[in-house]
């Protein structure tokens, strides 16, 4: 059997945490190398990345990138964690605002933004993470953070619940999105239901549901896995001859001639497409300098 290495699109569903996935497929794929790219709560569905065996060194590479999500939020209802998995924390009695009015809101949250991480979030403050302080009952403000929100369209599902479409920056929390859209509005707002649909290059529809994942790693078939350079379709490549892939291999420069700017990361690739290692551009040696080189047993398995 192959040894089970590339990047599986999952469709998560609603439950599990991303380590509950990194564990099931640890076990379905029988590797113990797998690691996730992009984390999501345990409310939400959708596109999560997640490597096998070698592969796993190139998760570096597939974070960062933009993001889109589809997003159901109840007006009216603020809670703890801005999610409906929290404890209740006010309820509006007044009107619920109009369609203009929160076409007015919305309007105001695109563009480059501010904003502050949830209390139940993983971002660190002291080297612990917000969620213990909020599980202590002793919650931390986290300082701003700048995110983009790059498009965002909304429609109404019921009187008091809204659908959104989110195009945004790596590091946005839709959570605090809409918590904050629920204050703009004066009436407050949670999460009730989130999928991510769009990470990078890689869309849902090309995800396979958890459990078909989980029973085609079963049985061995590592076809459902991309390989290196179809995971990384974003950054540039550069062909190798047999005389620098082996250089490469043992983690030596390669003379050449390169036109980019220097810490550009490229993808060397032998003559057959194969991944062999990332290398950047160093001009004072005008050389290809390898930073991370793949084994030579990664080619099989990643181009089947």
């Amino acid at each position: 059997m192959a040894q089970p290495c590339g990047l599986l699109l999952v469709d998560k569903p609603r439950g599990p945490t991303s380590h509950d996935v990194v564990a099931a497929v640890r076990r379905a794929a029988k590797e113990r190398r797998v690691g996730h790219a992009g984390t999501l709560d345990p409310l939400a569905t959708g596109l999560l990345l997640v490597c096998l065996g070698p592969a796993t060194r190139i998760s570096e590479y597939l974070v960062g990138h933009r993001k889109g999500y589809e997003v159901e939020a109840r007006l009216g209802v603020t809670t703890d964690t801005l999610d409906a998995e929290g404890m209740v924390t006010s309820r509006w009695e007044g009107s619920l605002p109009t369609d203009a009015e929160i076409s007015e809101a919305v309007d105001g949250f695109r563009g480059d933004l501010l904003q502050m991480p949830p209390a139940y979030s993983a971002v660190k403050v002291g080297g612990k993470p917000l969620y213990r302080y909020a599980r202590e009952g002793r919650p931390v403000v986290a300082n701003p953070r700048p995110v983009t929100i790059y498009d965002l369209e909304w429609r109404r599902l019921g009187p008091e619940t809204i659908h959104l479409s989110v195009d945004c920056s790596s590091g946005t929390y839709v959570r605090s999105l809409v918590h904050d859209i629920g204050q703009r509005l004066n009436c407050g707002a949670h999460v009730t239901g989130l999928r991510r649909v769009r990470s990078g290059p890689f869309d849902i529809a090309a995800a396979l549901p958890l459990p078909r994942a989980l029973e085609r790693l079963e049985s061995g078939d590592t076809t459902i896995l991309l390989d290196i350079t179809q995971a990384l379709t974003d950054l540039p490549r550069i062909e190798m001859g047999a005389e620098a892939v082996a250089y490469l291999r043992q983690g030596r420069p390669v003379a050449g001639e390169g036109t980019c700017a220097p810490s550009v990361t490229h993808i060397a690739v032998d003559r057959l497409g194969s991944a062999v290692a990332m290398v950047e551009w160093w001009p004072d040696i005008a050389s290809w300098r390898p930073v991370k080189v793949f084994p030579t047993e990664m080619g099989p398995c990643l181009t089947s």
